[in-house]
């Protein structure tokens, strides 16, 4: 039996939402990887920060907690 033009209209909506989906996660995960390629490029003539752990590094003197003022 032929399905009412509304369903059709609806599936073929519902499977290009998910197709935009599909390319769209897939574009961004291209544009990450391009992203983060380029920070390793240029990164890479500073060896000595891929030593450097940012939650390794010892804390700062300097900083205290805030005091209440009195």
């Amino acid at each position: 039996m032929a399905q009412p033009y509304e369903e059709r209209n609806s599936a073929v909506k519902t499977r290009r939402q998910q197709e935009d989906q599909r390319r769209m996660a897939f574009r961004r995960a291209i544009e990450d990887h391009t992203d983060q390629r380029l920070l390793r490029l240029e990164t890479a003539d500073y060896p000595d920060l891929g030593a450097l752990n940012y939650w390794q590094a010892p804390p700062v003197n300097g900083r205290r907690s805030a005091q209440p003022a009195r």
